[in-house]
């Protein structure tokens, strides 16, 4: 049985212009959305808030899936920065507190991870031609600017509820994709140069 790869299994075809063009040529654009703390609202606040994003998923004809994303956050670059701090330090005093300091973060870090939250909003639009077709460079255009339509309406849905979206181009799909396959390997600070090409 030949071996297969990764790209095998995915659904992905290409990344373009900051589209994700599927094999099956539908299309994805992805958002990403700034948070609300909700709990720091008032009660009143928490229900406008909830009311208005019942009504924005209830504006849509179309489906989307929200995505969240945490990761643990690497402060191995904070922590050699506070040693920097430490060795250059003059007073002994404070050479002694930028130690505890550091020590005291270490063993936090060791203890409990540190998360960040990363939220998406993935768009789609259909290629609804003939099966077999190809997706021509005319279809595309057509394709994107549908989808971009899709995006804003979008936007300005999450806008009303005191949400920020903006979307990603490409070389941000690329990470993002890169992240979520390499989750270790991102979590450590390390990523790899993409291609010219890939980032397009």
């Amino acid at each position: 049985m030949p071996q297969q790869s990764t790209q095998d299994f995915l659904q992905m075809d290409q990344i373009r212009e900051g589209i994700i063009i599927l094999k099956n040529k539908s299309l994805r654009g992805v958002l990403m959305v700034s948070s609300i703390n909700l709990a720091l609202k008032s009660s009143d606040e928490q229900t406008a808030i909830i009311n208005q994003f019942q009504s924005f998923l209830n504006s849509l004809d179309f489906t989307c899936q929200i995505i969240v994303q945490s990761k643990k956050v690497n402060l191995t670059g904070y922590i050699d920065m506070i040693k920097e701090w430490e060795k250059n330090q003059e007073n002994e005093l404070l050479k002694h507190q930028t130690e505890s300091y550091r020590k005291f973060i270490k063993d936090f870090i060791d203890k409990e991870s540190i998360l960040t939250k990363k939220f998406f909003v993935v768009v789609p639009y259909a290629f609804h031609e003939i099966p077999g077709s190809k997706l021509t460079e005319e279809n595309f255009r057509r394709l994107k600017r549908q989808l971009m339509q899709r995006m804003e309406f979008v936007a300005l849905g999450l806008r009303r509820c005191g949400l920020q979206s903006a979307p990603l181009t490409s070389s941000e799909l690329i990470e993002l994709f890169w992240i979520i396959h390499h989750p270790k390997e991102s979590e450590t600070g390390y990523y790899p140069e993409f291609p010219e090409e890939l980032i397009n």
